[in-house]
């Protein structure tokens, strides 16, 4: 089985993050895209991170109904902060018969020279990079990519936490059930 992975904080998960997953699980030769809660972006720092065990939760319910989609924790046992060439050795130990793919945002695939041992992570594994606007995809940097044109919606969850602190309204930003559950639990108040 082949199997996409989409890293990210998903602080919160929204529809766009779940168009594209749901697009590059129908229309690529993946058969399923893992969405990884990562519990800390070395790349980034956030005062705003819910605990990565919410935010799971939130991924989970997003994705309840739909077979191709599946949440993972994998990062949680892992050292922090979360670094993708060792959650794909882990990986490769944990499921020695699946294939892994990483999927990205050509805003993300731009940084690539800043992860730890990029050069590994090229080498191994096939990118599959959605086209983000302003980012174009100039350099490979040797991986096996594949551009793909995802719809996009121009959503970030930095302003929906922000909305949600205002008490203004996220929905059809954030799936209902996810809405719900931020609500029932004050998240990002």
């Amino acid at each position: 089985m082949r199997i996409g992975l989409y890293f990210g904080s998903f602080n919160p998960i929204h529809t766009g993050h779940l168009i594209i997953a749901n697009y590059v699980a129908y229309n690529t030769d993946l058969d399923k895209v893992w969405f990884v809660v990562s519990p800390q972006n070395p790349l980034k720092t956030s005062s705003t991170l819910l605990n990565e065990h919410d935010r799971f939760h939130l991924v989970e319910l997003a994705i309840k109904d739909e077979p191709r989609l599946r949440a993972s924790n994998i990062e949680f046992s892992l050292p922090r902060p979360s670094f993708t060439v060792d959650t794909l050795a882990y990986m490769g130990e944990k499921f020695p018969t699946q294939e892994f793919a990483i999927i990205m945002g050509s805003d993300s695939f731009q940084n690539l020279p800043r992860w730890k041992n990029y050069m590994h992570i090229v080498q191994h594994y096939p990118i599959y990079v959605y086209r983000r606007p302003g980012h174009d995809i100039t350099e490979t940097y040797g991986a096996r990519i594949e551009v793909l044109d995802a719809p996009m919606l121009d959503i970030s969850a930095t302003n929906i936490r922000q909305w949600i602190k205002e008490g203004k309204s996220v929905r059809y930003m954030v799936p209902d059930n996810v809405i719900n559950y931020i609500q029932e639990n004050n998240y990002f108040r």
